[in-house]
């Protein structure tokens, strides 16, 4: 078996059940389109195949499991985007790709290539269990304890068309890592999990209830340490609750989060441990020779830098300022010696968070193949990893980038902005969330201010489901319509790591320029008042919000 580094292998038995798949679906479409099927029928079908119908066209939401890819599955998404879009792609923070200029006739073809390549757009929509994701850095990070994506790829199974979970109160998220660092933002999922290893094999914390949109919440720790065989019962049991429990009479209210809430931790933890004792715990063990046969579907890469790595890494960015600083923000260490992680940030000063074009796309599967082992990640703040370069060649690497127009020096500071798309796209959106992150690019393009100014992260939502994650946004912005017009409210304080945080309303929402007026000033006067070290936030918990407040309704 010739298995692709960084995910799962397809056998035969997963190809053909997404041939029979998608033949099913071409049925569907056919009827569809020459009238046998009306919309309203139509509706679910198309959804449980990851296909919406937006402001302006379909759009095609692609599921990439735990946000891994392959060089070949970069390419054909290229090709999708060059011959059945408008020549681009929208990486998500769910590390999905989305393809938003869709004929629905196209959609079988589409399908198919997908399939070609192993993948493919099934639960990217509806009432179910969405894209298992994970650390962007998981099996490369300097400061995992364990590698998550083996355990991701036997959630992606368990969950793929459960036959209990495919009709739930609404649609449910899970996300996995294996470091203390929370890089998943774990406590605002549905099911938030960190794994470490214990004594006796690994063991999982386990937190429910988180998510964002209508009503925010941080999740709550449910169960300390679940052993790995005890994994896929406690979660069954967990979604078995929330089904049989989660309110269905409104839409609002039918995410765990609520019920979680009204029932209060501990009595769900009880529930829980009540049904796991009505289970046959048997039928879920998770037993070493299961997680093994999964294992033995990924590839590892053979990690062989030279000796003197590290020392030409650091040699090369002596000699060239503009690499270096581009090395300080892009890049994130590795378990391995002689090798580092690079974030390839598609965030270009006025450019659209998350785009990227066919030839872009392209480049990306070229640079994997030449410098990551053909192994390219998603990350859920809307950019690219190459996991495994080896620090002798980055210098090279850097440079492909900028050829490619991939060089962006901001990672994680001001420019690296988080957006939905907004109401440019997405039916349910009140305001655009592109124009006003094209804007806040440009405003703070240059690469020496993003530096001075720091870790500074700004979430945007055309609305108030929260596919751009405003509230956990250091500086949050929620697009709402007050009588036709697009206004900004502004949040400030979130944060999704281990000290996860919502965003607290500043103040009366402003409309689009002077909502990007109003944050230009609030970091002006965060560099004015912040004490030598500090952070955005730092100098947030330190003085509160009274300084930014004043700062951001400043009259002129």
């Amino acid at each position: 078996m010739n298995a692709p580094i960084g995910h799962y292998q397809y056998d035969s038995i997963d190809r053909d059940f997404l041939a029979a798949r998608i033949d099913e679906f071409a049925d569907q479409v056919a009827r569809r389109l020459d009238g046998r099927l009306t919309e309203d029928e139509f509706k679910p079908l198309r959804l449980m195949n990851g296909l919406y119908l937006q402001l302006h066209a379909y759009m095609l939401r692609i599921a990439i499991p735990y946000g891994v890819l392959d060089s070949r599955q970069v390419r054909m998404l290229a090709e999708i985007a060059r011959h059945y879009d408008r020549d681009y792609g929208h990486f998500t923070t769910r590390q999905n790709i989305q393809f938003n200029w869709i004929r629905l006739e196209d959609t079988p073809e589409i399908l198919r290539k997908l399939a070609s390549v192993d993948m493919h757009a099934i639960q990217t929509s509806g009432n179910c269990i969405r894209n298992v994701t994970s650390d962007q850095f998981a099996g490369a990070a300097a400061d995992e304890v364990l590698d998550p994506r083996v355990h991701a790829e036997i959630l992606r199974q368990w969950s793929t068309l459960h036959p209990e979970f495919t009709f739930l109160p609404r649609k449910f998220k899970i996300a996995i890592s294996g470091s203390p660092n929370d890089r998943v933002a774990a406590r605002f999922h549905d099911i938030g999990i960190i794994a470490r290893p214990g004594p006796n094999g690994p063991l999982f914390r386990i937190f429910v209830g988180g998510g964002m949109g209508r009503t925010p919440v941080v999740g709550q720790e449910i169960f300390d340490a679940v052993p790995e065989d005890e994994l896929l019962a406690t979660l069954e049991a967990i979604l078995r609750v929330y089904n049989a429990y989660g309110r269905r009479d409104n839409i609002y209210k039918a995410r765990i989060k609520i019920l979680v809430q009204a029932l209060g931790i501990d009595a769900y933890r009880d529930a829980v441990r009540a049904e796991l004792a009505r289970m046959n715990l048997d039928d879920y063990r998770l037993t070493p020779a299961m997680v093994d046969a999964i294992r033995a579907r990924f590839a590892t890469p053979e990690l062989d830098a030279p000796a003197d790595a590290a020392e030409r890494l650091a040699a090369d960015r002596a000699r060239n300022r503009t690499f270096d600083r581009w090395a300080r923000s892009n890049t994130h260490p590795h378990r391995a010696p002689g090798y580092i992680a690079v974030t390839v940030s598609l965030k270009p000063p006025g450019g659209i968070p998350g785009d990227a074009t066919s030839a872009q796309i392209d480049r990306l599967a070229d640079l994997a193949d030449t410098y990551s082992f053909g192994e390219l990640r998603i990350t859920h703040m809307q950019n690219v990893v190459l996991a495994h370069v080896r620090q002798d060649r980055l210098f090279a690497l850097w440079e492909s980038l900028r050829e490619a127009e991939l060089a962006t020096p901001n990672v994680g500071l001001i420019g690296d902005i988080i957006a939905c798309p907004g109401l440019d796209y997405c039916a349910l959106a009140n305001a655009r969330s592109i124009p006003i992150a094209q804007k806040l690019g440009a405003r703070f393009g240059d690469a020496d201010l993003q530096e001075q100014v720091g870790a500074l992260r700004i979430n945007i939502s055309g609305c108030i489901n929260a596919c751009g994650h405003h509230h956990a946004g250091h500086i949050g912005l929620l697009g709402v319509d007050k009588r036709g017009e697009e206004f900004f409210q502004i949040t400030l304080g979130g944060r999704s790591d281990n000290q996860a945080a919502i965003g607290e309303i500043l103040g009366p929402a402003l409309p689009e320029d002077d909502t990007v007026d109003a944050i230009a000033r609030m970091v002006d006067r965060y560099l004015v008042i912040r004490s030598t070290g500090e952070t955005f936030l730092d100098t947030l918990t330190r003085l509160g919000d009274a300084p930014f407040k004043e700062a951001a309704y400043e009259k002129a």
